[in-house]
Protein backbone atom coordinates (compact mmCIF):
# COMPACT_ATOMS: atom_id res chain seq x y z
CA UNK A 1 0.00 0.00 0.00
CA UNK A 2 1.42 3.38 -1.04
CA UNK A 3 1.53 6.15 1.49
CA UNK A 4 0.83 9.69 0.27
CA UNK A 5 3.66 12.00 1.30
CA UNK A 6 2.76 14.71 3.77
CA UNK A 7 2.38 18.19 2.30
CA UNK A 8 5.01 20.70 3.29
CA UNK A 9 3.85 23.56 5.46
CA UNK A 10 3.55 26.90 3.65
CA UNK A 11 5.80 29.36 5.48
CA UNK A 12 6.90 31.88 2.80
CA UNK A 13 4.45 34.20 1.00
CA UNK A 14 6.98 35.17 -1.66
CA UNK A 15 6.80 31.67 -3.16
CA UNK A 16 3.03 31.70 -3.48
CA UNK A 17 1.28 32.16 -6.81
CA UNK A 18 -1.76 34.41 -7.25
CA UNK A 19 -4.29 31.54 -7.12
CA UNK A 20 -2.58 30.14 -4.01
CA UNK A 21 -2.82 33.52 -2.26
CA UNK A 22 -6.50 33.74 -3.22
CA UNK A 23 -7.07 30.21 -1.94
CA UNK A 24 -5.50 31.02 1.45
CA UNK A 25 -7.53 34.24 1.84
CA UNK A 26 -10.75 32.40 0.97
CA UNK A 27 -9.93 29.59 3.43
CA UNK A 28 -9.27 32.17 6.12
CA UNK A 29 -12.60 33.90 5.42
CA UNK A 30 -14.45 30.59 5.84
CA UNK A 31 -17.83 29.30 4.69
CA UNK A 32 -19.71 32.48 5.64
CA UNK A 33 -18.27 34.18 2.56
CA UNK A 34 -19.52 31.78 -0.12
CA UNK A 35 -20.88 34.74 -2.13
CA UNK A 36 -17.29 35.46 -3.16
CA UNK A 37 -17.20 32.09 -4.89
CA UNK A 38 -20.47 32.92 -6.67
CA UNK A 39 -18.77 35.92 -8.27
CA UNK A 40 -16.07 33.72 -9.87
CA UNK A 41 -16.49 32.05 -13.22
CA UNK A 42 -16.00 28.32 -13.77
CA UNK A 43 -12.36 28.59 -14.84
CA UNK A 44 -11.47 30.80 -11.86
CA UNK A 45 -13.19 28.44 -9.42
CA UNK A 46 -11.27 25.52 -10.92
CA UNK A 47 -7.93 27.34 -10.69
CA UNK A 48 -8.39 28.49 -7.08
CA UNK A 49 -9.81 25.09 -6.05
CA UNK A 50 -6.80 23.27 -7.47
CA UNK A 51 -4.47 25.59 -5.57
CA UNK A 52 -6.52 25.14 -2.40
CA UNK A 53 -6.51 21.35 -2.62
CA UNK A 54 -2.72 21.20 -2.84
CA UNK A 55 -1.88 23.82 -0.21
CA UNK A 56 -1.37 21.57 2.76
CA UNK A 57 -0.72 23.29 6.06
CA UNK A 58 -0.47 27.06 6.00
CA UNK A 59 1.17 28.68 8.99
CA UNK A 60 -0.70 31.34 10.91
CA UNK A 61 2.11 33.77 10.10
CA UNK A 62 1.53 33.36 6.35
CA UNK A 63 -2.24 33.80 6.76
CA UNK A 64 -1.69 36.96 8.78
CA UNK A 65 0.81 38.35 6.27
CA UNK A 66 -1.55 37.74 3.36
CA UNK A 67 -4.54 39.31 5.10
CA UNK A 68 -2.43 42.34 6.03
CA UNK A 69 -1.17 42.53 2.44
CA UNK A 70 -4.74 42.29 1.17
CA UNK A 71 -6.09 44.97 3.51
CA UNK A 72 -3.15 47.35 3.12
CA UNK A 73 -3.30 46.97 -0.63
CA UNK A 74 -6.78 48.48 -0.66
CA UNK A 75 -5.51 51.91 0.29
CA UNK A 76 -2.93 53.44 2.58
CA UNK A 77 -5.73 55.36 4.31
CA UNK A 78 -7.87 52.27 4.82
CA UNK A 79 -10.51 53.50 2.35
CA UNK A 80 -11.46 51.64 -0.80
CA UNK A 81 -11.23 53.38 -4.17
CA UNK A 82 -12.79 51.69 -7.15
CA UNK A 83 -11.50 52.31 -10.67
CA UNK A 84 -10.72 50.41 -13.84
CA UNK A 85 -7.01 50.57 -13.06
CA UNK A 86 -7.44 49.41 -9.44
CA UNK A 87 -9.70 46.57 -10.57
CA UNK A 88 -7.19 45.52 -13.20
CA UNK A 89 -4.33 45.49 -10.68
CA UNK A 90 -6.38 43.50 -8.17
CA UNK A 91 -7.41 40.88 -10.73
CA UNK A 92 -3.81 40.70 -11.90
CA UNK A 93 -2.82 39.36 -8.50
CA UNK A 94 -5.02 36.28 -8.98
CA UNK A 95 -5.45 35.79 -12.73
CA UNK A 96 -3.20 35.47 -15.78
CA UNK A 97 -2.79 38.64 -17.91
CA UNK A 98 -4.93 37.37 -20.80
CA UNK A 99 -7.81 36.57 -18.45
CA UNK A 100 -7.58 40.01 -16.84
CA UNK A 101 -7.61 41.65 -20.29
CA UNK A 102 -10.66 39.63 -21.28
CA UNK A 103 -12.58 40.56 -18.11
CA UNK A 104 -11.70 44.25 -18.35
CA UNK A 105 -12.74 44.25 -22.00
CA UNK A 106 -16.16 42.88 -20.96
CA UNK A 107 -16.50 45.67 -18.39
CA UNK A 108 -15.37 48.47 -20.67
CA UNK A 109 -16.52 47.46 -24.15
CA UNK A 110 -19.90 46.82 -25.78
CA UNK A 111 -21.57 43.59 -24.67
CA UNK A 112 -20.83 40.38 -26.56
CA UNK A 113 -19.26 36.96 -26.13
CA UNK A 114 -16.51 37.32 -28.74
CA UNK A 115 -14.68 40.20 -30.38
CA UNK A 116 -16.95 39.85 -33.42
CA UNK A 117 -20.07 39.95 -31.22
CA UNK A 118 -18.73 43.16 -29.68
CA UNK A 119 -18.11 44.74 -33.09
CA UNK A 120 -21.72 43.94 -33.96
CA UNK A 121 -22.78 46.30 -31.16
CA UNK A 122 -20.60 49.17 -32.37
CA UNK A 123 -22.28 51.94 -34.37
CA UNK A 124 -21.50 51.53 -38.08
CA UNK A 125 -20.24 55.10 -38.44
CA UNK A 126 -17.81 54.66 -35.53
CA UNK A 127 -16.54 51.32 -36.88
CA UNK A 128 -16.23 52.68 -40.44
CA UNK A 129 -14.28 55.68 -39.19
CA UNK A 130 -11.73 53.31 -37.65
CA UNK A 131 -11.59 50.81 -40.54
CA UNK A 132 -11.08 53.45 -43.25
CA UNK A 133 -7.49 53.80 -42.04
CA UNK A 134 -6.78 50.05 -42.21
CA UNK A 135 -5.60 47.92 -45.13
CA UNK A 136 -8.49 46.83 -47.40
CA UNK A 137 -7.58 43.18 -46.77
CA UNK A 138 -7.90 43.69 -43.01
CA UNK A 139 -11.25 45.40 -43.47
CA UNK A 140 -12.39 42.52 -45.70
CA UNK A 141 -11.58 40.02 -42.94
CA UNK A 142 -13.41 42.09 -40.30
CA UNK A 143 -16.51 42.52 -42.47
CA UNK A 144 -16.57 38.81 -43.27
CA UNK A 145 -16.72 38.01 -39.54
CA UNK A 146 -19.65 40.27 -38.56
CA UNK A 147 -23.31 39.92 -39.49
CA UNK A 148 -24.26 40.75 -43.07
CA UNK A 149 -26.70 43.54 -42.16
CA UNK A 150 -24.10 45.27 -40.00
CA UNK A 151 -21.36 44.78 -42.62
CA UNK A 152 -23.65 46.39 -45.20
CA UNK A 153 -24.13 49.48 -43.04
CA UNK A 154 -20.38 49.74 -42.41
CA UNK A 155 -19.62 49.46 -46.13
CA UNK A 156 -22.16 52.19 -46.83
CA UNK A 157 -20.39 54.47 -44.36
CA UNK A 158 -16.92 53.92 -45.90
CA UNK A 159 -15.54 56.07 -48.75
CA UNK A 160 -16.93 54.57 -51.96
CA UNK A 161 -13.62 53.69 -53.68
CA UNK A 162 -12.25 52.16 -50.51
CA UNK A 163 -15.49 50.22 -49.92
CA UNK A 164 -15.37 48.78 -53.46
CA UNK A 165 -11.76 47.70 -52.93
CA UNK A 166 -12.83 45.91 -49.74
CA UNK A 167 -15.69 44.21 -51.59
CA UNK A 168 -13.26 42.95 -54.24
CA UNK A 169 -10.96 41.59 -51.53
CA UNK A 170 -13.92 39.83 -49.89
CA UNK A 171 -14.89 38.22 -53.21
CA UNK A 172 -11.36 36.86 -53.69
CA UNK A 173 -10.77 35.98 -50.05
CA UNK A 174 -9.66 32.49 -49.11
CA UNK A 175 -9.86 30.94 -45.62
CA UNK A 176 -7.93 33.15 -43.21
CA UNK A 177 -5.11 31.57 -41.23
CA UNK A 178 -5.72 31.35 -37.49
CA UNK A 179 -2.58 33.38 -36.66
CA UNK A 180 -3.69 36.25 -38.89
CA UNK A 181 -7.19 36.22 -37.39
CA UNK A 182 -5.73 36.22 -33.87
CA UNK A 183 -3.51 39.17 -34.75
CA UNK A 184 -6.47 41.17 -36.13
CA UNK A 185 -8.52 40.36 -33.03
CA UNK A 186 -5.68 41.47 -30.77
CA UNK A 187 -5.27 44.74 -32.70
CA UNK A 188 -9.00 45.44 -32.49
CA UNK A 189 -8.95 44.70 -28.78
CA UNK A 190 -5.97 46.85 -27.89
CA UNK A 191 -6.36 49.72 -30.34
CA UNK A 192 -10.06 50.04 -31.14
CA UNK A 193 -12.12 48.63 -28.26
CA UNK A 194 -10.00 50.25 -25.54
CA UNK A 195 -10.26 53.67 -27.24
CA UNK A 196 -13.97 53.17 -27.84
CA UNK A 197 -14.55 52.52 -24.14
CA UNK A 198 -12.97 55.86 -23.30
CA UNK A 199 -14.95 57.83 -25.87
CA UNK A 200 -18.36 56.14 -25.91
CA UNK A 201 -19.82 57.96 -22.91
CA UNK A 202 -23.37 58.94 -23.73
CA UNK A 203 -23.94 62.63 -24.27
CA UNK A 204 -25.59 64.04 -21.13
CA UNK A 205 -28.02 66.17 -23.15
CA UNK A 206 -29.12 63.11 -25.12
CA UNK A 207 -29.71 61.25 -21.87
CA UNK A 208 -31.78 64.12 -20.46
CA UNK A 209 -33.80 64.40 -23.69
CA UNK A 210 -34.72 60.74 -23.29
CA UNK A 211 -35.85 61.43 -19.71
CA UNK A 212 -37.79 64.55 -20.72
CA UNK A 213 -39.56 62.53 -23.43
CA UNK A 214 -41.09 60.43 -20.66
CA UNK A 215 -42.40 63.36 -18.63
CA UNK A 216 -46.05 64.26 -18.81
CA UNK A 217 -46.73 67.58 -20.51
CA UNK A 218 -46.90 69.73 -17.35
CA UNK A 219 -43.75 68.25 -15.82
CA UNK A 220 -41.83 68.65 -19.06
CA UNK A 221 -42.92 72.28 -19.42
CA UNK A 222 -42.02 73.00 -15.78
CA UNK A 223 -38.52 71.55 -16.06
CA UNK A 224 -37.79 73.15 -19.44
CA UNK A 225 -38.93 76.55 -18.17
CA UNK A 226 -36.82 76.24 -15.01
CA UNK A 227 -33.80 75.08 -16.99
CA UNK A 228 -34.15 77.95 -19.47
CA UNK A 229 -33.77 80.41 -16.60
CA UNK A 230 -30.52 78.80 -15.44
CA UNK A 231 -29.01 77.49 -18.68
CA UNK A 232 -30.81 78.46 -21.88
CA UNK A 233 -28.26 76.69 -24.11
CA UNK A 234 -28.76 73.34 -22.38
CA UNK A 235 -32.54 73.74 -22.49
CA UNK A 236 -32.41 74.39 -26.23
CA UNK A 237 -30.13 71.40 -26.83
CA UNK A 238 -32.43 69.10 -24.88
CA UNK A 239 -35.51 70.40 -26.72
CA UNK A 240 -33.75 69.84 -30.07
CA UNK A 241 -32.90 66.24 -29.14
CA UNK A 242 -36.36 65.37 -27.89
CA UNK A 243 -38.79 63.48 -30.13
CA UNK A 244 -42.32 64.47 -29.18
CA UNK A 245 -45.81 63.71 -30.46
CA UNK A 246 -45.97 66.71 -32.80
CA UNK A 247 -42.77 65.47 -34.53
CA UNK A 248 -44.88 62.69 -36.05
CA UNK A 249 -45.91 65.28 -38.68
CA UNK A 250 -42.50 64.62 -40.28
CA UNK A 251 -43.54 61.11 -41.28
CA UNK A 252 -44.43 60.59 -44.93
CA UNK A 253 -47.69 58.81 -45.90
CA UNK A 254 -46.08 55.37 -45.85
CA UNK A 255 -44.73 55.96 -42.37
CA UNK A 256 -48.04 57.30 -41.08
CA UNK A 257 -49.93 54.28 -42.42
CA UNK A 258 -47.42 51.89 -40.89
CA UNK A 259 -47.83 53.63 -37.54
CA UNK A 260 -51.63 53.61 -37.80
CA UNK A 261 -51.58 49.81 -38.19
CA UNK A 262 -49.52 49.49 -35.01
CA UNK A 263 -51.70 51.69 -32.76
CA UNK A 264 -54.94 50.75 -31.01
CA UNK A 265 -57.86 52.78 -32.36
CA UNK A 266 -59.03 53.99 -28.95
CA UNK A 267 -55.50 55.17 -28.11
CA UNK A 268 -55.25 56.96 -31.47
CA UNK A 269 -58.50 58.82 -30.87
CA UNK A 270 -57.41 59.85 -27.39
CA UNK A 271 -54.00 61.04 -28.64
CA UNK A 272 -55.52 63.04 -31.49
CA UNK A 273 -57.90 64.81 -29.08
CA UNK A 274 -54.87 66.76 -27.85
CA UNK A 275 -53.11 67.14 -31.21
CA UNK A 276 -52.80 70.30 -33.26
CA UNK A 277 -55.27 70.72 -36.11
CA UNK A 278 -52.48 70.21 -38.67
CA UNK A 279 -51.29 66.93 -37.14
CA UNK A 280 -54.84 65.68 -36.70
CA UNK A 281 -55.65 66.35 -40.35
CA UNK A 282 -52.44 64.65 -41.45
CA UNK A 283 -53.54 61.42 -39.76
CA UNK A 284 -57.08 61.71 -41.09
CA UNK A 285 -55.80 62.24 -44.64
CA UNK A 286 -53.92 58.93 -44.44
CA UNK A 287 -57.04 56.98 -43.50
CA UNK A 288 -59.80 55.83 -45.76
CA UNK A 289 -62.78 58.17 -45.89
CA UNK A 290 -64.88 55.71 -43.89
CA UNK A 291 -62.19 55.13 -41.23
CA UNK A 292 -61.63 58.87 -40.93
CA UNK A 293 -65.35 59.50 -40.45
CA UNK A 294 -65.63 56.80 -37.77
CA UNK A 295 -62.59 58.17 -35.94
CA UNK A 296 -64.00 61.73 -35.93
CA UNK A 297 -67.31 60.44 -34.56
CA UNK A 298 -65.55 58.37 -31.88
CA UNK A 299 -63.55 61.41 -30.79
CA UNK A 300 -66.69 63.56 -30.56
CA UNK A 301 -68.46 60.92 -28.49
CA UNK A 302 -65.59 60.85 -25.99
CA UNK A 303 -66.56 64.24 -24.66
CA UNK A 304 -64.07 65.93 -22.29
CA UNK A 305 -61.00 63.78 -21.55
CA UNK A 306 -58.32 64.11 -18.90
CA UNK A 307 -55.09 65.71 -20.07
CA UNK A 308 -53.15 62.97 -18.28
CA UNK A 309 -54.87 60.31 -20.40
CA UNK A 310 -54.15 62.26 -23.60
CA UNK A 311 -50.47 62.59 -22.63
CA UNK A 312 -50.27 58.85 -21.95
CA UNK A 313 -51.86 58.00 -25.30
CA UNK A 314 -49.49 60.35 -27.14
CA UNK A 315 -46.48 58.88 -25.34
CA UNK A 316 -47.63 55.40 -26.35
CA UNK A 317 -47.80 56.48 -29.99
CA UNK A 318 -44.34 58.04 -29.83
CA UNK A 319 -42.97 54.83 -28.31
CA UNK A 320 -44.68 52.77 -31.01
CA UNK A 321 -43.07 55.01 -33.65
CA UNK A 322 -39.64 54.54 -32.01
CA UNK A 323 -40.12 50.76 -31.93
CA UNK A 324 -41.01 50.72 -35.64
CA UNK A 325 -37.98 52.90 -36.40
CA UNK A 326 -35.73 50.51 -34.46
CA UNK A 327 -37.02 47.66 -36.65
CA UNK A 328 -36.33 49.73 -39.77
CA UNK A 329 -40.00 49.90 -40.78
CA UNK A 330 -40.15 53.71 -40.60
CA UNK A 331 -37.61 56.50 -40.26
CA UNK A 332 -37.89 59.27 -37.71
CA UNK A 333 -36.41 62.74 -37.94
CA UNK A 334 -35.51 64.46 -34.69
CA UNK A 335 -37.04 67.69 -33.57
CA UNK A 336 -35.55 70.65 -35.31
CA UNK A 337 -33.77 68.43 -37.81
CA UNK A 338 -33.59 68.65 -41.57
CA UNK A 339 -33.57 64.88 -42.09
CA UNK A 340 -35.11 63.72 -45.32
CA UNK A 341 -37.30 60.68 -44.84
CA UNK A 342 -36.74 57.91 -47.37
CA UNK A 343 -38.53 54.57 -47.50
Amino acid sequence: MSVKPKSKAVTDTSRLSGPEKAAIVLLALGEDHTRIWEALDEEEIKEVSQAMASLGTVSSTVVEELLVEFVSGMSASGAIMGSFEQTQRLLGAFLPPEKVDSLMEEIRGPAGRTMWDKLGNVNEAVLANYLKNEYPQTVAVVLSKIKGEHAARVLGALPEDFALECVQRMLRMEPVQREILDKIEQTLRTEFMSNLARTSKRDSHEMMADIFNNFDRQTEARFIAALEERNRESAERIRALMFVFEDLNKLDPGGVQTLLRAVEKDQLGLALKGASDALREMFFSNMSERASKIMREDMESMGPVRLRDVDQAQMSMVQAAKDLAAKGEIMLAGAGGDDELIY
